[in-house]
């Protein structure tokens, strides 16, 4: 698969190629510093996918999409999250938020060959179609990566949000909160259905209102009556009944 990469940044734009050397099903044909430059480009090579900066001197990645003939598969790169919205009109495969890691690449990397695009609704997931940030609970999708990005739309707010960041899901009835770095947000589904798609490894469900990131559990200590009390690492206390934290213990354990 015949790619390109147009970043301002000689050093970012370097770092990038050198990265994608790791993948034998992309081939770099070309970079570009400019929007002006990567149009001769894409015109000349006709790439199948385009690694994109959006905030660029004098034109946006954005500026130079509206000007191309054809749609290339299209993987935005920036250090922007307030462009994720507008990203979904281009059915962007991913939106990586920089500095890019080789996990969260080979991720994106997948999703480009499995022929997934990106698109909007409220967590990440994988399918054939024109989505792919959609709903939890549908049976089809994979479990999450802990190295997922997950797209909120939260009211008149939206958040691109690292799935590691969140410490914990909280029921709300028809709603779930979730809390991350300093901020929280409502999404419309339930706890089963966060719960189906959060990987085993790292989130623990320890009653029926509550999900919880283990890295972020600061202590379990025993509380008053038959059960154990949980203290997060932002101060929140959350109970668990003593066989669910007998089970968190052996998690944790060696």
């Amino acid at each position: 698969m015949k790619a390109i990469v147009v970043e301002d940044s000689r050093l970012a734009r370097e770092g990038l190629i050198n990265m994608l050397r790791s993948f034998a099903e992309l081939q770099v044909v070309g970079e570009a510093d400019h929007p002006a430059s990567a149009l001769k480009l894409i015109q000349e090579l006709k790439p199948e996918v385009i690694f994109l900066d959006i905030h660029m001197p004098g034109e946006s990645g954005f500026d130079l999409l509206e000007k191309l003939d054809y749609m290339p598969r299209i993987i935005f790169t920036t250090a922007y999250s307030e462009y994720a919205i507008r990203s979904f009109d281009y059915h962007a495969v991913d939106y990586l938020l920089k500095p890019i890691s080789q996990e969260r690449l080979a991720l994106a990397i997948h999703k480009l060959t499995a022929g997934v695009n990106y698109d909007n609704g409220n967590y990440d997931s994988s399918n054939q179609d024109s989505s792919n940030h959609q709903s939890v609970g549908n049976d089809s999708k994979p479990p999450l990566d802990i190295n997922s990005q997950i797209f909120i739309k939260d009211g008149e707010k939206c958040h691109l949000v690292a799935l590691n960041s969140i410490r914990y899901f909280e029921s709300c009835k028809n709603y779930v909160r979730l809390f991350f770095n300093e901020h929280n947000a409502f999404i419309k589904k339930s706890l089963n259905q966060v719960e189906e798609r959060l990987p085993t490894k790292y989130f623990f469900r320890v009653n029926r209102q509550y999900i919880v990131n283990l890295q972020a559990i600061a202590s379990i200590e025993e509380s008053i009556g038959d059960g154990y009390e949980i203290t997060m690492d932002d101060g929140k206390q959350i109970e668990i009944s003593r066989r669910n934290a007998q089970e968190l213990k052996e998690l944790l354990s060696f």
